[in-house]
C-alpha cells in the first residue's frame, strides 16, 4: 500500500494565511476601534450646538469651523481602517513605517487642531 492510500481522511491540511487576509483582519480591528469616535465625531459635525458640550473655551469659534473640524476627523476615521489594511497587505517594511508617520503626523496635527479649539 502506499502512504497516501494509508492517510485517507485523516490528512491534515494547514490553512494557508496570506497578507490579504491580514490586511482584512487589521483594517477590520481597526473599523471596530473607530466606531465610537466616528460616531462622535459625525454627531459634533452635524449639530453645531454641541459647541456648548465644551463650554466657554468654543464661544469664540465659528459654527463653520468647528463643523469643518469634525468632518475632517470623521472622513479621517472613515479612511483608518481602509488604510491600514491596505498597508498591512501590500506595503512592505520600509513603507509600513513611512505610513507610520504619516499617522503620527496625522495625530499631531488633529491634536494642535483640537487645542486651537478648546484652548
Amino acid at each position: 500500500m502506499s502512504s497516501k492510500s494509508r492517510q485517507g481522511p485523516h490528512r491534515e491540511e494547514t490553512l494557508q494565511v496570506g497578507r490579504g487576509m491580514w490586511g482584512w483582519l487589521a483594517g477590520m480591528i481597526t473599523a471596530v476601534i473607530v466606531g465610537f469616535p466616528l460616531s462622535a465625531a459625525i454627531a459634533y459635525a452635524t449639530h453645531p450646538a454641541t459647541r456648548k458640550l465644551f463650554g466657554d473655551r468654543l464661544s469664540g469659534a465659528s459654527a463653520a469651523g468647528f463643523s469643518a473640524f469634525w468632518w475632517i476627523l470623521a472622513l479621517l476615521l472613515v479612511a483608518l481602517p481602509f488604510l491600514v489594511g491596505f498597508g498591512v497587505a501590500k506595503m512592505s517594511v520600509r513603507w509600513l513605517a513611512v505610513f507610520g508617520v504619516l499617522v503620527v503626523i496625522l495625530v499631531v496635527a488633529l491634536v494642535v487642531l483640537g487645542q486651537l479649539f478648546a484652548f
